[in-house]
């Protein structure tokens, strides 16, 4: 009988033990359940966050290339007075900034820009025009010679704000000859937003 109660305290002991073990796995199953639910919310949080910093960038591209003329071949200029350059033998409109009817590309956000120009001609007369950002002038392409062939080509980095507008203009008295090569050209592009 002696014996039987040794058997039976230490059996409950054993049990008693067993029962703390479960319960300390019980608790830790609960812990790691509700870590579990945590880093799911945050895979999901971090998806929906990945989906909108794509949808983000969508918005961000910004790229336009052109050239003057749409068909044929022929010389733009002389004129007496700077003219605004209409490309409008669009390439690339990513994000439709540039507008082919007038020549002018408006900025949709604030931004760095990189603008370029090209110029072509046959001398004489000399090739010139300017890129203009709000109204200033930039930067120029220049070409002069007696005779043959005129090309130049300038770009520059700009900071713009939403609305700023970037435009090409003719210099006075200075002409340039286009074909299906597409020698004179206008491109830019956003590099990166700014806040």
């Amino acid at each position: 009988m002696e014996r039987l109660r040794t058997e039976n305290k230490e059996l409950t002991t054993t049990v008693t033990e067993q029962k703390g073990n479960i319960r300390a796995l019980e608790t830790q199953q609960t812990f790691i359940l509700e870590q579990l639910k945590k880093k799911n919310g945050e895979i999901s949080n971090l998806t929906l966050s990945q989906v909108e910093l794509r949808k983000e960038n969508r918005d961000r591209e910004i790229a336009f290339s052109a050239s003057l003329l749409e068909s044929g071949k022929g010389y733009i200029g002389p004129f007496t007075t700077e003219i605004t350059l209409t490309y409008r033998n669009v390439f690339t409109n990513i994000g439709n900034a540039y507008n082919p009817i007038t020549g002018v590309f408006t900025a949709p956000l604030k931004g760095a820009y990189m603008f370029r120009v090209s110029v072509y001609d046959y001398g004489p007369p000399s090739s010139g025009a300017s890129i203009y950002n709000n109204g200033k002038q930039v930067v120029s392409a220049y070409a002069n010679q007696a005779q043959g062939v005129l090309n130049s080509s300038n770009g520059v980095v700009l900071i713009l704000e939403v609305g700023d507008v970037v435009y090409v203009r003719l210099w006075v008295g200075r002409r340039l000859y286009d074909n299906q090569s597409n020698h004179n050209t206008f491109r830019g592009f956003l590099l990166f937003p700014l806040r």
